[in-house]
């Protein structure tokens, strides 16, 4: 897919794709080599409606009453997310979560490794934890550089999330996931998402007292 065609995916489409991967990998493991857009929507809780027009531009990925290879499904989209190319990520605060998403390590995906984990705890600087070297916030720098680093998980608590984040910037890192709930200041170049755990958790209360018959299924 040309880099034009890819600028003009809705911000929306954009962020189902990887929805829409991991299920179609899913889907394949399975043995499954066709679906219709109205079987993906029963597994992705994404109306058929919704799927067809996102498949739509990306060109002709379907027919009309055959439905969907697969296989080609996840060609297309695999080069898209570029989930076959390597990536080196770090983590900024290795305290209880830091270590839960280091022990995970993205064990779904081969292509995604965690190769840095840094802290300002001196308890913490210059020890060996979970099989990962622990380098001081000052090194960030520099060990993005070395180890390549294109992402930064960032797991600190609120009050110190904009410095943090000022400091990956500084390093050149374009890309950050926070874990803290406050929004911080990012120039315009830089991608940030945010992971709110308790307006996650919140969500899903609300959808269970009030939404019965209508579940909400989210999988990012």
């Amino acid at each position: 897919m040309e880099e034009s065609a890819k600028d003009k995916l809705p911000r929306a489409t954009a962020k189902r794709l990887p929805l829409y991967l991991r299920n179609l990998n899913i889907l394949e493991a399975e043995g499954v080599i066709r679906i219709k857009s109205r079987e993906f929507a029963e597994i992705t809780k994404i109306p058929s409606a919704t799927i067809r027009r996102d498949f739509s531009y990306l060109g002709e990925l379907g027919r009309s009453g055959y439905g969907y290879d697969v296989p080609y499904l996840i060609e297309v989209f695999t080069a898209l997310l570029e989930a076959n190319e390597k990536k080196s990520i770090a983590i900024v605060g290795f305290g209880n979560l830091g270590r839960a998403i280091a022990k995970n390590n993205f064990r779904r995906n081969d292509n995604l490794a965690i190769s840095c984990v840094f802290d300002n705890n001196p308890a913490l600087v210059g020890k060996e934890i979970t099989g990962f070297y622990v380098y001081d916030i000052r090194d960030l720098k520099r060990m993005v550089q070395e180890k390549n680093v294109s992402v930064v998980i960032t797991t600190v608590p609120s009050e110190n999330s904009q410095i943090v984040v000022d400091e990956i910037v500084a390093s050149g890192v374009t890309a950050i996931l926070n874990f803290s709930s406050d929004r911080v200041d990012i120039p315009k170049n830089v991608n940030m998402r945010y992971i709110d755990l308790t307006t996650e958790l919140l969500t899903l209360v609300f959808f269970d007292h009030h939404y019965k018959n209508r579940p909400l299924v989210v999988t990012t």
